[in-house]
């Protein structure tokens, strides 16, 4: 497991910080040192399917039971482990790493103390009698629409998704590009508004990063967003070589690892698997953090308000950072940094006390 640490010191609270997708541990790169400096030893791997993290079977026909929600939260517990730690702080997790940081904390809470959700919310566990198909039903009734639309997570969960972005005709220096400013609060069209059902008609409001029109796939339906030469220019979030980063990785490992995660997601089976922990609460200390231009907080109808009712018994803060996107911890490290400070900082003082 490839990691990104700073402050190590056996003596500080130790703090696992998840990525999301199509990211990595050096996503984390504007808040480690931070909160190093602020007395945390902080932690921050490349996750199963991701970087140079190694020993993930990454071929569409592989072993993908390998990548479900329980395993990866095995993963972070082998990691807290290696470091020698019997617990941490807090896990704190963005995107797609925030289910795995909520997982964590609700199957282990002994081991992680505090959690912290940047973009997803968290709405529990599945209920026993919730339906298995979600995502299969609505991309059916979204294929009915007048304008034939398809959800992302069915289109990520399909065999040609990796080949259609890792061989995509504008690279996958470009495709990212696209995507990240697509996705961030340099887009004006960035406007999310709560969605007052999961049904087509609604979640057609959400853009097409979300909801594709049918016929597309993720580097085509992005390509028509790429920011002009001066956007780019101007990126202070996201200049051209740190994108190089992610560019450089992903065109080494290509995007199955990351898109084995979607696959769980909308396999029945792995659903079925978390249903075992159906009316289990998240219990430790929580907060959420997400920019307030960010879709992700309510592409899940209901979600972002049964986080704070009943999901998450002490949910302690949930913050909208202003003139950010999706990629919050990026566009607004200060502000993320600061906030995390705080959060932290009042966990420890609740806890000597």
């Amino acid at each position: 497991m490839h990691v990104l640490e700073a402050g190590i010191d056996p003596d500080s609270p130790c703090v696992v910080l998840l990525h999301g997708f199509p990211e990595m541990a050096y996503s984390w790169r504007k808040i480690i040192v931070p909160l190093a400096e602020a007395g945390y030893h902080v932690v921050a791997p490349d996750q199963r399917g991701f970087g140079r993290t190694t020993g993930w079977d990454g071929s569409y026909d592989g072993d993908l039971a390998s990548f479900r929600m329980i395993n990866r939260v095995r993963d972070v517990l082998g990691l807290v482990d290696a470091l020698g730690r019997d617990s941490v702080a807090a896990v704190i997790g963005h995107d797609s790493g925030a289910p795995v940081a909520a997982w964590c904390s609700l199957l282990r809470p002994d081991v992680f103390r505090a959690t912290v959700l940047m973009s997803a919310p968290f709405a529990g566990a599945p209920e026993l009698s919730s339906a298995e198909t979600d995502i299969e039903d609505i991309n059916e009734e979204l294929g009915r629409l007048p304008r034939p639309r398809k959800h992302y997570q069915w289109y990520y969960s399909t065999r040609t998704a990796n080949h259609d972005m890792s061989n995509c005709p504008q690279g996958i220096h470009d495709f990212l590009r696209a995507y990240f400013h697509y996705k961030s609060a340099d887009w004006d069209g960035n406007d999310p508004q709560p969605l007052q059902s999961w049904s087509a008609d609604q979640l057609a409001k959400l853009p097409t990063y979300y909801v594709m029109d049918r016929h597309k796939g993720m580097a085509e339906t992005v390509a028509p967003y790429m920011p002009s030469e001066e956007q780019i220019r101007s990126c202070e979030w996201l200049p051209e070589e740190e994108l190089r980063v992610y560019s450089s990785e992903y065109g080494r490992t290509g995007f199955q690892g990351g898109l084995q995660w979607y696959r769980c997601g909308t396999d029945p089976q792995y659903r079925r698997d978390l249903q075992v922990f159906a009316d289990r609460t998240l219990d430790v200390p929580s907060a959420f953090i997400a920019g307030r231009r960010d879709w992700g907080v309510y592409q899940k109808p209901g979600a972002f308000e049964r986080m704070q009712d009943t999901a998450c018994t002490d949910m302690r803060r949930c913050t909208l950072v202003e003139d950010a996107g999706h990629w919050v911890q990026q566009e607004a490290p200060e502000r993320v940094a600061e906030l995390l400070r705080e959060f932290l900082d009042g966990v420890q003082e609740s806890t000597r006390s």
